[in-house]
């Protein structure tokens, strides 16, 4: 018969692994995992979104433990590593693509004009009508970029990085939530449109969401995603140079 651990043995544990590097690798992995499955036995509803509740999980663990988040971030860089690789990867869709791309560049083009100027104006606005400070404002300012653009383009314009980090993910958070439910109500049906709006106003996050719900929105989310941070990255550090 096998002994059951004691408490003792679970909290020596713990207290091993969370020294470790592998600490915030492994929870990363598999709270995120925990949540995917979830996700998909309950059909993938944007309530039961994976990045948000492994988000919420994460942090509830790292309070209730008392790790510090540089210790967790030690062994979560790793994943932090493959964001890039995993942006680069949203454009093999779009080669297989190109010829409809080439078709609608103009139009892509003006839309993510459009977009980028309303997602970064709107947030501007409401900030400066509730009387936000002006490095608050900075860091709002790029919240529709994915968040390595959006904390180097706030830290251009006098904000803060970190700031602008959180904000970049809660953007992309609340697009993922309310998108679908949004799109339907105003009777967007056509998944071009759809992924290429949550590509525009919510970045990697929104993109995950429109590759889940049907190839053809994940493909314009991508390109949605690399040319907000492309504009962005290019414009507003100008517009804020040319407002001083």
């Amino acid at each position: 018969m096998t002994a059951t651990p004691s408490m003792q043995e679970v909290v020596q544990l713990w207290v091993y692994l969370s020294a470790t590097p592998l600490f915030g690798l492994t929870a990363t992995l598999v709270v995120y995992l925990t949540a995917q499955m979830a996700s998909l036995r309950l059909g993938q509803p944007p309530w039961a979104n994976p990045v948000l509740w492994t988000v919420l999980a994460l942090a509830g663990l790292l309070l209730a433990t008392g790790t510090p988040y540089p210790r967790y971030f030690a062994g979560a860089q790793f994943i932090h590593f493959l964001l890039g690789p995993a942006v680069v990867a949203l454009g093999w869709p779009l080669w297989q693509r190109r010829a409809q791309l080439r078709r609608r560049a103009p139009a892509l083009l003006a839309a993510a004009l459009a977009g980028g100027a309303a997602a970064a104006g709107s947030a501007l606005a409401i900030g400066w009508a509730l009387g936000l400070p002006v490095d608050v404002l900075a860091s709002l300012a790029p919240k529709s970029a994915t968040a390595p653009v959006a904390m180097g383009i706030a830290e251009q314009l006098g904000g803060i990085p970190a700031l602008a980090a959180v904000l970049a993910v809660l953007t992309g958070l609340v697009g993922a939530l309310s998108g679908q439910a949004l799109f339907d109500l105003l009777r967007i049906r056509r998944p071009v449109v759809r992924g290429f709006a949550l590509g525009t106003a919510s970045h990697g996050i929104g993109a995950a969401r429109a590759l889940q719900v049907h190839p053809d929105a994940g493909a314009y989310a991508g390109l949605a995603l690399g040319l907000q941070a492309v504009l962005a990255a290019l414009l507003l550090p100008l517009l804020a140079g040319w407002l001083r």
